[in-house]
């Protein structure tokens, strides 16, 4: 999600009150103070909370961890480089306090060589990804086009969801809308108010109170461009790719995100979907909501620095996270983030780094994976609403500080 979102459900909570959440909401739906906080999610007093354990307040499907957990060998310990910004030179932990970092972790060569939990986090903490679960939604396209439950990219939406055939979807392929160039008249802005945007009646409606599924406006939304042509970043792609998995697959995407890649991959604990729609009748929203602890998040980077294996084994098939990221290079700055160079299948090109490759997620959230340096790194943060403007490019260049330095011996 973009975010303009939250600056506008921002402001949306301080002027919407308990009484009219009341009003507006179902009466099987969440309670007025469940409303009143999920409002809040972004406030920059508490985000670095919020962002974490969001199953105590949103609706949520659990990914549960099976078989034996990957161990991460431990490396010893790198020396995390300094951080010099205008004046000011500052080591590690005053480059973490000023990019808002919840946990980091870094690994080399498959050795975890520092790992870090700041604002009472711990190993055991699930941290919200954001949009970094768009990345995971793409891991598991993968996984159904080699099991043959999807036939090909090239298909349309229309063939696995027959519902999407008359609207904007109807001509979009699965590899259209895996690059966000679907072509469909939807605009990640979030107006609230009397007269509120798409974006914004969606979120309010699916994600705060319960009242539909993410997904659903995609059977009615029109076409605004030539599938293929122009990419347009829109959650409700992604939201689309995980109905398409469930109806190729048969199953649940909880499920099958924990039979297919959470088991396989070896993960240390269980993770979490946050859910759209009524309780119980929801479906998991894949575009923005998975949650996980910090070494797991590393484990999905690893496995994809390892051309999808985890442990030594095959979880993702082979190839694809090469063509996850080979990335359509963007032919201006794309308004988002100025640093960004490019997107792939739901995964970005942040930087000019050869190879280099990042899941992303809002309010500075990233599983950033430098091959020529075998590096992955795992950023959790709380940005605030509204970003410094030097705020992007000081967390890459750190990045690439660490990336560049020395193995630890």
């Amino acid at each position: 999600m973009s975010l303009r979102l939250w600056h506008a459900v921002l402001a949306a909570s301080v002027a919407l009150s308990p009484l009219a959440a009341a009003a507006q909401s179902a009466p099987a739906g969440p309670s007025p103070a469940v409303i009143a906080m999920r409002e809040q999610w972004l406030n920059p007093a508490v985000n670095s909370f919020t962002f974490r354990d969001t199953d105590k307040v949103f609706e949520s499907r659990a990914v549960p961890r099976s078989g034996p957990v990957w161990p991460l060998e431990q490396g010893a310990k790198l020396a995390m480089p300094a951080h010099s910004t205008g004046s000011m030179v500052m080591g590690y932990d005053g480059w973490a306090d000023r990019t808002f970092t919840n946990a980091l972790l870094v690994m080399k060569d498959g050795k975890v060589v520092f790992e870090d939990y700041r604002n009472k986090s711990d190993a055991t903490t699930h941290f919200i990804s954001f949009s970094m679960a768009k990345t995971i939604t793409a891991l598991l396209v993968g996984i159904a086009l080699d099991e043959h439950k999807i036939r090909s990219l090239d298909d349309k939406a229309g063939d696995y969801v027959p519902e999407l055939k008359a609207g904007g979807y109807g001509d979009a392929t699965i590899r259209q809308i895996l690059q966000m160039r679907s072509g469909v008249d939807y605009e990640e802005r979030y107006d609230f108010g009397e007269h509120p945007s798409l974006a914004a009646t969606i979120h309010m409606n699916a994600i705060v109170r319960n009242k539909m599924r993410f997904a659903d406006p995609a059977v009615t939304i029109g076409k605004k461009t030539v599938p293929g042509s122009t990419f347009n970043y829109a959650t409700l792609d992604t939201a689309v790719l995980g109905w398409i998995l469930e109806r190729a697959t048969g199953e649940k995407l909880e499920t099958y995100t924990a039979s297919h890649l959470w088991g396989p991959l070896g993960a240390e604990a269980g993770g979490f979907w946050l859910a759209d729609g009524p309780h119980g009748t929801g479906r998991a929203l894949n575009g923005m909501g998975y949650n996980a602890v910090l070494r797991d998040f590393a484990r999905l980077g690893q496995m994809m620095l390892d051309g999808g294996k985890a442990n030594g084994k095959q979880v993702i098939p082979v190839g694809w996270v090469g063509q996850m990221t080979t990335m359509i290079p963007f032919p201006a700055v794309y308004g988002r983030k100025a640093e960004f160079e490019g997107y792939g299948y739901q995964t970005w090109q942040v930087d000019k780094e050869p190879g280099a490759y990042s899941a992303v997620g809002l309010a500075g959230q990233f599983i950033y994976v430098h091959p020529t340096t075998r590096t992955v790194i795992v950023k959790l943060s709380y940005n605030p609403p509204v970003e410094p403007e030097w705020l992007t490019g000081e967390v890459l260049s750190y990045f690439h500080a660490i990336a560049n330095a020395p193995a630890p011996k």
